[in-house]
């Protein structure tokens, strides 16, 4: 049943048709407990209430695939808008972005220019970035910008994904840099040749990569809902006398508050990633297929006042 409902979602997060109809009528309905509003001003009061109860955020407008110059140079400076409003709100805030917002499928040379426009902001501003990993066509692409672009910003993350075979080795390979990284299950429906195809094997190898980068002695971000895997990192990092300063959980917007400001309670750095903007329908369709699980917590979020 599982495997089904994330073959389900996954054909709607492509789905042009339900894409175009939800943005027309869905934001008020569906998305607006799940998405911090339409624009950057909307999501920065999101951010501030966020962080009232201590929890801090990472911020992204929605968008990816882009194949229009015009359109990526357009998202950049949204992007560049964002990282200036966080610093002028003094918000406890991050920024996450898809490289194929920016023109990774248009050109290397352009998403570059772009990126490195972004990173300057960042740069300037003190507002650190997380480049989002897509799907494994993209994955050694935005693992080879990554290395270049770490060489010249030291506030850069990304994200690994357990579920993908080749993960372990991204790890090792990134590990030369200190990396600050975020890791995730993953949300893409993949091949069987690169990702792993039942749930149990992506979770342990999800276990692995926190070990590993944790032992490591790097930043780690460990984004899930899920309790079992919650649970072994705080075990872990206990048994290891890890400081609560080398890592974080983050969850997403709207789903799961009272756990995170549970978690704040507890001592735990909490990051909400918080996500604006109208093209929301393939993000929560994907958030959906990572872990149909999370359908519980949606409906829970929807009808809960």
């Amino acid at each position: 049943m599982e495997k089904l409902m994330r073959k389900f979602f996954l054909f709607l997060s492509n789905n042009k048709f339900f894409t175009k109809i939800a943005k027309k009528y869905g934001f008020k309905m569906f998305a607006s407990r799940f998405v911090a509003g339409e624009t950057i001003e909307e999501a920065a009061e999101a951010i501030r209430e966020l962080n009232k109860k201590g929890l801090v955020v990472t911020l992204d407008h929605l968008g990816e695939f882009v194949n229009d110059e015009k359109e990526a140079r357009e998202r950049t400076e949204q992007c560049i808008k964002a990282i200036r409003v966080i610093d002028e709100g003094n918000l406890e805030s991050q920024l996450s972005l898809k490289m194929t917002s920016m023109g990774l499928d248009i050109s290397r040379e352009l998403v570059m220019e772009n990126m490195r426009k972004i990173l300057d902001a960042g740069q300037k501003h003190g507002v650190f970035v997380t480049i989002d990993m897509e799907d494994h066509a993209r994955c050694e692409m935005t693992i080879e910008i990554f290395e270049e672009l770490k060489q010249e910003y030291e506030g850069l993350g990304t994200v690994l994904q357990s579920y993908l075979y080749r993960t372990v080795d991204d790890l090792e390979r990134l590990d030369k840099y200190d990396p600050n990284l975020r890791l995730v299950k993953g949300a893409y429906k993949e091949s069987p040749e690169v990702a792993y195809p039942d749930k149990k094997d992506v979770d342990e190898n999800f276990k692995n990569i926190i070990k590993i980068h944790l032992q490591n002695g790097n930043y780690t971000a460990v984004a899930t809902h899920d309790d079992t895997m919650i649970d072994f990192t705080k075990e872990f990092v206990k048994e290891h006398d890890i400081s609560n300063d080398q890592f974080e959980f983050q969850m997403l917007y709207g789903i799961r508050n009272e756990l995170q400001e549970k978690l704040v309670k507890e001592g735990y750095t909490m990051r909400v990633y918080v996500p604006y903007g109208n093209d929301w329908f393939g993000y929560n369709m994907r958030r959906l297929a990572e872990r149909p699980a999370n359908v519980w917590f949606v409906l829970k979020g929807i009808f809960k006042k």
